[in-house]
């Protein structure tokens, strides 16, 4: 069921009867009245405009919506790499304009992208340790914590050699959702992590982002064009242009 709530997104959650007792919201993320604006772009010419949403621990989101509606833009406000001009971002109660950013990244988020960003002459497993590094963990033994991630994505211990050129796309998808978990963040975003991949891996992707969701109380935050992706979700927030925005107020 569909149920429109403000002009800018439409939300698909779970149908609750009238009298069920509705649990209290664990909300990670709260995107308040965010919009943001080029420095070169005139006033009034907004690439995101008043857009409010909010995300849950323990729930999978996507978020949708045609080239030219502010995915982009939205996911790197989310991330922090960039600043609203208008409204703000609350994330884990604590505004990120007041924030250490790279802490953030580095600690609080993890961030999945389409085109895996792995380093190719490196093996699976050196990704995942060189983002352990990059972060300061202290772990004994970082390649065994390296094949536990690999394994938790359904990568056996005998991937963990290989170099990344070796990999299909999907292993390579697994791999960077492994790295994307090395530090254990609260959130992660994926930016059309299964835009490369045929049908069938795509739904074993979506079954471990569900598992994150659903079994370890992650927020999983996907912005996608596809269809199965949001037949597979728990909420759906669909993006629309500025000016469809405005001229639908």
């Amino acid at each position: 069921m569909v149920n429109k709530k403000k002009n800018n997104y439409v939300s698909k959650d779970k149908i609750r009867n009238n009298f069920e007792r509705k649990e209290p919201k664990n909300i990670i993320l709260s995107i308040k009245k965010a919009s943001y604006r080029y420095n070169d772009a005139e006033e009034n010419d907004y690439a995101l405009k008043d857009v409010s949403f909010d995300f849950e621990s323990g729930k999978i989101y996507a978020i949708r919506g045609r080239s030219g509606t502010g995915k982009t833009t939205l996911l790197s406000l989310i991330s922090g790499l960039e600043k609203c001009t208008e409204g703000e971002i609350i994330f884990d109660g604590k505004s990120l304009n007041g924030m250490n950013l790279d802490k953030y990244r580095n600690s609080d988020i993890g961030i999945v992208f389409q085109s895996y960003n792995l380093l190719p002459f490196m093996t699976a497993s050196e990704n995942i340790i060189l983002s352990m590094d990059a972060n300061g963990l202290k772990i004994k033994n970082k390649k065994e914590k390296a094949i536990e991630l690999m394994e938790k994505v359904g990568l056996k211990e005998n991937y963990a050699d290989r170099k990344v050129l070796r990999l299909s796309g999907g292993e390579q998808q697994r791999v960077a959702i492994a790295r994307s978990l090395s530090y254990n963040p609260k959130m992660i975003i994926a930016d059309e992590p299964t835009g490369n991949l045929d049908k069938q891996t795509e739904t074993e992707i979506l079954e471990i982002f569900k598992k994150l969701a659903h079994e370890e109380n992650k927020c999983v935050i996907i912005v996608t064009h596809s269809q199965n992706v949001c037949d597979t979700v728990d909420v759906i927030y669909d993006l629309k242009k500025v000016k469809d925005v405005s001229a639908s107020k």
